[in-house]
């Protein structure tokens, strides 16, 4: 692959030999009986049944979209991340701070078409990437309208913006499509993901091999001299009250098993949303404390590639 070669979007590359398509219809197959995320709830959603996401069957809900200016700075550039929001979600978490839109599935219907001209708009509009926000249960539709998209000039990278609760052979569908993983890692406690999303027990596990399979295909996420990220992988983790060492194992799997300087987002913006109130453990804010705890202790582990938020407005 030449230098300008190695400049595009993975994604192009699998357009011109027809692999993206096969790639789409091969996750279509799946909607028969939805096992695209761990849930493996088996839904026909060809036959228009809600699975645990509540998707409605084959039909693809997005809230909005539009050039963002809150997600991290690589991403943002001058011009923004082409975020497209999904509506549903299959994690489900009780502290969800958009929880009108994955709880209770607020958005409109679109067609493949529709998502298409939204990546081709916001390519039109100056944005650095396509930035996929909650897409697993979308996956088959999102993978259809890049192949439309990208046959009509979309050469933007892609961003794949997930909870990290994802099926490792769902992930290794998306070898050479994403360009950049962007996946939370919530908890490194069973019981805490139980307790929090629904029961999803196995979060710690299953999000550490996806994130294990996302780095094996992008690598590590380093920001050119222009500023603006095109590949790797960027991880995030929202630091909770009163659960600071559920943080720290998190961190400390990271050094284990990553590159030091793995991009890391400490994310200190946490605030008790949807029913958060009803866990009065986690009914507060941070504390400044508790995040300057979590940032010594990845400094210390040697991190070296940490996204650390100012700290003053915390309490």
């Amino acid at each position: 692959m030449d230098g300008d070669e190695a400049a595009y979007p993975a994604y192009l590359p699998l357009r011109r030999t027809g692999e993206l398509r096969r790639r789409a219809d091969a996750l279509w197959d799946i909607l028969h009986e939805c096992r695209l995320c761990p849930r493996d709830c088996r839904a026909r959603r060809l036959d228009g049944r809600r699975g645990f996401c509540r998707a409605p069957g084959a039909r693809l809900v997005i809230s909005a979209h539009s050039p963002h200016f809150g997600e991290e700075r690589p991403l943002v550039g001058q011009g923004g991340s082409g975020t497209i929001f999904f509506s549903h979600c299959n994690l489900r978490c009780v502290f969800c701070q958009n929880w009108e839109i994955s709880h209770l599935g607020r958005g409109q219907e679109r067609s493949i078409e529709d998502l298409a001209g939204v990546m081709l708009a916001l390519q039109r509009w100056g944005c650095h990437n396509i930035n996929l926000v909650t897409p697993t249960h979308y996956l088959p539709h999102i993978v259809k309208a890049l192949d439309i998209a990208a046959g009509r000039g979309l050469h933007l990278p892609l961003v794949y913006n997930t909870c990290g609760w994802e099926r490792t052979e769902i992930v290794k569908q998306l070898d050479g499509i994403v360009d950049i993983y962007l996946p939370d890692m919530k908890y490194a406690d069973n019981d805490l993901a139980a307790r929090y999303s629904a029961g999803a027990t196995d979060y710690p596990k299953r999000t550490q091999e996806a994130v294990l399979e996302m780095h094996r295909q992008v690598g590590v996420a380093r920001v050119p001299t222009d500023g603006v990220m095109r590949r790797g992988l960027m991880i995030r983790h929202l630091v909770m009250p009163n659960h600071t060492a559920d943080s720290i194992r998190i961190l400390e799997w990271i050094a284990t098993h990553l590159p030091l300087d793995t991009y890391v987002n400490l994310m200190a913006q946490y605030n008790p949303q949807y029913k958060a109130f009803e866990y009065p453990e986690i009914a507060r804010r941070v504390t400044h404390e508790e995040y300057r705890r979590v940032v010594e202790r990845a400094r210390a582990l040697g991190l070296t590639n940490l996204d650390a938020q100012t700290t003053g407005w915390l309490v």
